[in-house]
């Protein structure tokens, strides 16, 4: 899906700056694969649920608000904005932050169906350009073993993940399958959506 959208072709003149509104290392890591100048900012948005608000669209909201407020110190920019939440049933489950939330994550997850809802926002203010999209990927966890999390945990130390899942890592030991269209989105940043909406705000990228 494309909201808030706003397009132009790209014109002759110099290209603008591109900012990554997010200081996660894997979205980093991501975005130096286009082999593009970017700068890094930190988006400081509150990333609080909001009554009713289910998985999907908090992390188009938020990936939004995090381009926006980027955007607003970078007026001349090109700003991404991304963000991840792990869908289980429709209740979301974000980044554990310590190992004993990490361990409760994984033995919910495990042996069930769980939906990474990654989405990723364009915003430019000073061509007012605003496009947001959303590559979900459906992740089955195999029925883990207690001793098997707990291995897994203590050599990836994922606690920045949503869902504690770091599939470019030990992560993949933990699923059975992987179904996506975009397949970086499980890492943090679609990167099909991504080139499709830097391309539509005027960036070249080869």
């Amino acid at each position: 899906m494309t909201a808030a959208d706003s397009s132009f072709p790209p014109d002759s003149g110099p290209a603008r700056p591109l900012v990554l509104g997010s200081t996660s290392r894997y979205r980093r890591e991501l975005l130096n694969r286009l082999q593009l100048p970017f700068e890094i900012a930190s988006p400081q948005v509150d990333e609080a649920v909001r009554p009713g608000e289910g998985p999907r669209a908090l992390a188009l909201r938020l990936a939004l608000e995090k381009a926006r407020a980027v955007a607003a110190r970078f007026p001349g920019a090109v700003v991404i904005g991304s963000d991840q939440v792990a869908d289980l049933d429709g209740d979301a489950i974000g980044k554990p932050g310590t190992h004993d939330r990490a361990v409760e994550q994984l033995r919910r997850m495990r042996g069930r169906s769980v939906v990474f809802q990654t989405a990723v926002a364009v915003v430019c203010e000073a061509s007012g350009f605003s496009q947001v999209d959303l590559a979900a990927v459906r992740v089955r966890f195999r029925d883990l073993r207690d001793d098997e999390i707990e291995a897994y945990l203590r050599a990836e130390r994922p606690y920045d993940c949503a869902g504690s899942a770091r599939s470019e890592g030990l992560g993949i030991c933990l699923l059975d399958s992987i179904d996506s269209d975009d397949p970086t989105a499980l890492i943090g940043l679609p990167l099909i959506r991504t080139c499709r909406m830097l391309r539509a705000a005027g960036l070249r990228l080869l």
